[in-house]
C-alpha cells in the first residue's frame, strides 16, 4: 500500500515539477547514508564533512584525543581577552566558524560531542585563547573519531540515558552543570 501511495505522490510531483527519480538517498546535506533492510539499520557518517572541516582550521594532521573535552579545560568569561591587543589577536582566529561547524556535526550526528561544543559556544561573542585551545581540543577528538556513525536500528531497545553532574561547575556563575 504505502509504494502505490508514494508512486501516486510522485506521479502528482512530477507532473508540476521538473524532476527525476534517482532511487533511494545515499548522500544528504554532506551525509552518507547507509541503509542495510536485512538488519534493519540506517547509518549516518559525517566522515567526509569532518575531514574537509579539519583541513578548512589546518587540523588534518594533529595528534587525535580519547575525549571531546578534557577537566583541565576550566572555560570561564575571566579567560576572555583583557586588552585591546589580545582581542585584536583573537579576532584574526576562525572561532565562530569551527564552532558553527561543530555543532553542524553535533546536531546531525554526533551527540557525544554535545556538552563539548555547548561549552565553547558561551564564548562565541569575545573568545580568548583558552577558549580556542578547546575547540581545537574538540577538533582533535573529532580526527580520532571521523568514523563513528550514527545508527537507527529497528529493534526494540530501550534507551538509557546518564548523567553526571557537578557542584559549582560553572566557574563565572557557580551553578552546576550537568
Amino acid at each position: 500500500k504505502n509504494m502505490q501511495e508514494i508512486k501516486v505522490l510522485k506521479k502528482q510531483l512530477s507532473e508540476s515539477f521538473d524532476m527525476k527519480d534517482l532511487g533511494a538517498a545515499r548522500k544528504i546535506l554532506g551525509m552518507r547514508i547507509t541503509r542495510d533492510r536485512k538488519e534493519r539499520k540506517l547509518t549516518l557518517s559525517q566522515e567526509e564533512y569532518i575531514k574537509k572541516v579539519l583541513d578548512r582550521f589546518n587540523m588534518q594532521d594533529a595528534k587525535p584525543v580519547g575525549t571531546p573535552l578534557v577537566g583541565h579545560f576550566k572555560l570561564s568569561k575571566e579567560q576572555c581577552p583583557k586588552i585591546e591587543q589580545e582581542r585584536n589577536q583573537m579576532s584574526k582566529v576562525p572561532y565562530s566558524s569551527a564552532v558553527g561547524s561543530l555543532m553542524y556535526a553535533m546536531v546531525c550526528t554526533r551527540p557525544d560531542i554535545a556538552h563539548a561544543v555547548g561549552a565553547v559556544s558561551r564564548f562565541m561573542s569575545d573568545p580568548g585563547k583558552e577558549h580556542w585551545q578547546a575547540v581545537k581540543w574538540i577538533l582533535r577528538y573529532l580526527r580520532g573519531t571521523m568514523g563513528t556513525v550514527l545508527c537507527y536500528s529497528g529493534s526494540d531497545t530501550t534507551l538509557r540515558g546518564y548523567v553526571d553532574s557537578d557542584m559549582a561547575g560553572d566557574v563565572d556563575s557557580r551553578r552546576s552543570t550537568t
